[in-house]
């Protein structure tokens, strides 16, 4: 008979995420993870398998909580366009927000792991991947109900989304990134704008 585990998996695998997306991967040790999780050494392994592993699952749980908040944005009635605008305007006040000092996870994933770990560059990319099909889903709906120009290129614009909040996201790991961000953000609605249906 196995023997039930005295402790919510759940909340453990939250607490873990909160601790690599403020430290990261290589400044997380598994002592730091047996502390901040309340489990022991062996409850860790035996339920998470190697920190490696924890980390992509907290990563994945991260992603899956972002791809909720695309449907949120995109899936709804009425005009496309103003699905991405709110978007772009949600990707500036969370760099905006003094609480969200520890950026996106993804983002300091990339910047962290990316060069020397393919588990997580290949999750990264799947992450930015489906953010560019949202957008590019959103934009071409947004032309087929005549809010873009003729010309306009969903895929195009899609890629350049990405790029834009992407780098925003980038930016905002440094000391001041209001001015870069705000600017970004008005650029990329300006680029929105001036492919609309006139």
């Amino acid at each position: 008979m196995s023997r039930v585990k005295e402790f919510d998996v759940d909340a453990a695998c939250e607490a873990a995420l909160a601790l690599f997306w403020r430290q990261g991967y290589e400044a997380t040790s598994v002592s730091d993870l047996v502390a901040e999780l309340g489990i022991g050494k062996a409850s860790l392994y035996a339920t998470f398998g190697t920190k490696h592993e924890l980390y992509l699952k907290a990563l994945n749980r991260y992603i899956a909580r972002g791809d909720e908040r695309f449907v949120q944005d995109f899936a709804g009635p009425g005009p496309a366009l103003a699905g991405v605008r709110r978007l772009v305007e949600r990707y500036l006040a969370e760099i905006l927000d003094e609480s969200g000092r520890d950026g996106c996870f993804v983002v300091n994933a990339a910047m962290e792991m990316m060069p020397r770990d393919p588990e997580v560059a290949r999750v990264v990319e799947r992450s930015w991947d489906g953010l560019e099909l949202a957008l590019r889903m959103a934009l071409t709906r947004a032309k087929a109900q005549g809010e873009l120009a003729p010309d306009a290129d969903p895929e195009t614009l899609a890629g350049f989304l990405l790029t834009v909040l992407q780098g925003m996201r980038v930016l905002s790991k440094g000391p001041d990134p209001a001015a870069r961000a705000r600017a970004a953000a008005g650029q990329a609605i300006a680029v929105l704008e001036a492919s609309r249906m006139r």
